[in-house]
Formats: C-alpha cells, sequence, structure tokens
C-alpha cells in the first residue's frame, strides 16, 4: 500500500524520474550555453564597431582627412566588417535579433549625437559634411536602420546581404570616387558624375558576389559560382546604380535598400 500511495504522489505531483530530469537538464544547457555564446560575440562585435568607428572619427577630428572621405570610410568599411562577424554567432532562432542589436545601439548613438543629446564632437567632425550634428539624424541614421533591417533577414538571406553590401560598398565608393576624380557630370544630376556611378557600379557587384559566394562556401545560402549569377547581381547592381545617380539628398541609404531588397528576393 505504501508504494502504492508513493506512485499515486508522484503521478499527481508531476514527479520525473532521475534519468528524465538529467535528460532535460542536458537539453537546456546548450541552449544556454547558446545565449550565451550569442551575447559575448555581440559584446565583442559591438565593441570592434565602436572602436572602428571612434578610430575614423579621431582621425577626422585631427585634420588628417577630410570629413566628406571619413564618413564614407565609415560608411564603405563597417557593413562588411560587420557581415564577416554573423558566422561567429550560433545556430539559434535568437542570433538575428542578437546581431541586429549592434546596428540599433549604433543607431541609438546617432540619434543621441544628433539630438544633442550626448555631445560628441569627433562624430560630427567625422559623420558631417557642415559640422551640423543634425545632418547625422539624416544618412548616417539612415544607414544604421537599414542595417538593421537587412541584419533581422540574417545571413540566409541573399537579398539581405546583397542590399548590404550595395549600401556599404556601391555607395560609398561612389561618394569616394566620384569627389576625387569625378569631373565629368552625368546630365540628369550635377552632383553625380560617370566615374562615381562606375565606382558604385562595380562596388555593388564586386562586394555583392564576394559576400554572397562566401557565405555560399559556409552553407548559409545556395548562390552558384556562375556567370548567370554574376549577370543577375550584375543587374541589380545596375538598378541600384541608377537608383543612386537620382539627385535626392540623404535618402539614398533609404531606396538603395528598397529597391536592392525586392529585386534581390525577385532573382536570387
Amino acid at each position: 500500500m505504501a508504494a502504492i500511495s508513493r506512485s499515486l504522489v508522484r503521478c499527481c505531483s508531476g514527479y520525473r524520474p532521475r534519468a528524465a530530469r538529467q535528460r532535460s537538464r542536458l537539453v537546456a544547457a546548450p541552449a544556454v550555453n547558446s545565449e550565451l555564446h550569442n551575447a559575448l560575440v555581440t559584446a565583442l562585435t559591438l565593441g570592434l564597431a565602436v572602436a572602428w568607428l571612434r578610430l575614423i572619427n579621431a582621425i577626422a577630428q585631427r585634420g588628417l582627412i577630410p570629413q566628406t572621405l571619413s564618413r564614407k570610410i565609415i560608411h564603405t568599411g563597417t557593413g562588411p566588417l560587420f557581415v564577416l562577424a554573423w558566422p561567429l554567432f550560433a545556430s539559434t532562432p535568437t542570433a538575428r535579433f542578437w546581431a541586429a542589436l549592434i546596428p540599433l545601439l549604433i543607431s541609438l548613438q546617432f540619434a543621441a549625437v544628433g539630438l544633442g543629446l550626448v555631445p560628441d564632437k569627433a562624430a560630427v567632425a567625422a559623420m558631417t559634411r557642415q559640422g551640423d550634428p543634425q545632418e547625422i539624424l539624416r544618412g548616417p541614421l539612415y544607414y544604421g536602420l537599414a542595417s538593421v533591417m537587412c541584419t533581422l533577414l540574417w545571413r540566409h538571406s541573399p537579398a539581405g546581404i546583397l542590399a548590404l553590401m550595395v549600401l556599404c560598398g556601391g555607395d560609398g565608393l561612389a561618394d569616394i570616387v566620384g569627389r576625387r576624380w569625378g569631373t565629368v557630370k552625368l546630365p540628369f544630376s550635377s552632383q553625380k558624375s560617370w566615374l562615381g556611378s562606375g565606382a558604385m557600379f562595380l562596388g555593388s557587384l564586386g562586394f555583392g558576389l564576394a559576400m554572397l559566394w562566401g557565405f555560399t562556401a559556409l552553407g548559409y545560402v545556395a548562390v552558384p559560382i556562375s556567370w548567370g549569377t554574376v549577370g543577375r547581381v550584375g543587374a541589380i547592381a545596375l538598378v541600384a546604380t541608377l537608383v543612386e545617380a537620382l539627385p535626392f539628398k540623404d535618402i539614398d541609404n533609404l531606396t538603395l535598400t528598397a529597391v536592392s531588397l525586392g529585386l534581390g528576393f525577385l532573382l536570387l
């Protein structure tokens, strides 16, 4: 009778045998370890991103490079360096959200500096054209928000990867090359040049193919190494180049991302 009573108590109280409890702990442990891993990778990547920004900010503040160049060095380099860190995250459903925290926190910093809540002369010197902090609320902030959106699509999305490369490699190189050597302007946009647009196309194509094929080699996407892929990515880069050439100031970080994502979903 005592044995029967103990059995009834165990059944009614949700009692689980020792072996079942051990199996439960073994299942829970990897999940906890994965989240801790993602948190550590997020902290490390954020630290490196901030260090990169601070380095360029300090160089610009000392007058070693012009503000227009420092803005685009940040623009061109930050995205690819960030995407290269994506494979470090664990294969969990929450990994994309951990990764998206990085551009989100940087965007919040941009917003705080642009609104005057946080004084940061080095950031203003590096990321604005005229030294006005409110400029950060346009191009740089839009860049950060576009990066958040592409990150949430995550490393299994060819469209998201390509859109971020068009935004960084393409648009960044367009400004660097166009300002330095772009003397012959486009007939429909006096602020844009043929050389700048050529750099936009080649940068989008080169950065895009390199990152897509890199992530294919790692098994995250399946983008074949073929002339067909070159043609499809080239078509997206060409349309993005035409969009970037339009005389719309400060919003190209949003328009380029939207167009590249849309075409990427259709063609890749």
